[in-house]
C-alpha cells in the first residue's frame, strides 16, 4: 500500500497542484474540499486516473467539531496519514478600521484554528504508526512581511508559521518533518483581480507564479529526499522580500 496524504482545499488552485503531483509520485490521496462537489469529483477522477487510491472529504476546516470526526472516520478506515498539507485558507480584505468582526473571525478561524483542527486529529496517529512523516503547511508572503488591507490575512499566516516552528521542535524525534511554504503571488483566483503592472511593480522576476512550481517544492518537502529539512519557512515569490 502507498504512502497515504491528506491534501486540504485540493478540489482547485495551488491544492489540486500539490495532489496531482504527489499523486504523480506515487502517493495515495485523500483529497479535502469544503462545497463544491463538481470541482472535487473532477479532481478525484483526474487523481484516479493517476493509478492512485482517492478518498474524498468534505468539510469546513474552521467547524472543530465536523474535522474531528471526518479525520478520525477517514483514519480509522484506512489508516493513518503519511503526511498532511494544509492548504485550505480563505482571504477577506479590509483596511483595518473598516473590518468587520466576521472579516477577521472567518479568516483567523479557518486559517490559523484549521491548524489545529486538522492537524491535532492526525498527529497521534503518524507518531503510533511509527513510520516517520511530512507535515507541510502553506503561509504566505504576508504573514512574514505583512500586507496593507490584510491585517487578519497576514495575522493569521504569521501564527501558522510559529505554529509550524514550535510543532517541528515536538515531533523532531519522531522523525516526522514539519516545514512551511510561503507562496507569494499564485496565478490562483484569490489573486485574480491584482493588474499585470502591478504584478510587474511588486514581483522582481515581473510575473505571477504558477501552482506548478509550489506543488514541486510541496512534493520535494514530501519525499525521503527531504528527511533532514524540518523547522524551515521556504519562500516562492518571485523575490518579493
Amino acid at each position: 500500500m502507498n504512502n497515504r496524504v491528506l491534501v486540504t482545499g485540493s478540489s482547485r488552485g495551488i491544492g489540486k497542484a500539490i495532489a496531482l503531483k504527489l499523486a504523480a509520485a506515487g502517493y495515495d490521496i485523500a483529497l479535502h474540499y469544503h462545497s463544491n462537489q463538481v470541482a472535487a469529483d473532477a479532481s478525484a477522477a483526474e487523481l484516479s486516473a493517476l493509478r492512485v487510491n482517492v478518498s474524498l472529504l468534505k468539510f469546513d476546516v474552521a467547524d472543530r467539531v465536523a474535522v474531528k470526526a471526518a479525520l478520525e472516520a477517514d483514519i480509522e478506515a484506512n489508516g493513518a496519514y503519511y503526511g498532511v498539507v494544509l492548504n485550505a485558507g480563505i482571504n477577506r480584505d479590509n483596511a483595518f478600521p473598516a473590518m468587520s468582526e466576521a472579516e477577521w473571525d472567518s479568516v483567523i478561524h479557518t486559517n490559523l484554528d484549521g491548524f489545529y483542527n486538522v492537524i491535532h486529529p492526525c498527529v497521534m496517529p503518524m507518531v503510533q504508526a511509527r513510520k516517520g512523516g511530512r507535515i507541510i503547511t502553506l503561509a504566505s508572503v504576508s504573514g512574514i512581511a505583512g500586507n496593507r488591507g490584510q491585517v487578519n490575512y497576514s495575522a493569521s499566516k504569521a501564527g501558522l508559521i510559529g505554529a509550524t516552528k514550535a510543532l517541528s521542535l515536538e515531533l523532531a524525534k519522531r522523525k516526522i518533518t514539519v516545514n512551511c511554504i510561503a507562496p507569494g503571488l499564485i496565478e490562483t483566483d484569490m489573486v485574480a483581480d491584482i493588474p499585470k503592472d502591478m504584478v510587474e511593480q511588486l514581483v522582481p522576476m515581473r510575473r505571477m507564479g504558477k501552482p506548478n512550481e509550489i506543488a514541486a517544492l510541496a512534493a520535494f518537502l514530501m519525499s525521503d529526499d527531504a528527511a533532514y529539512i524540518t523547522r524551515q519557512v521556504i519562500s516562492v515569490n518571485g523575490g518579493m522580500i
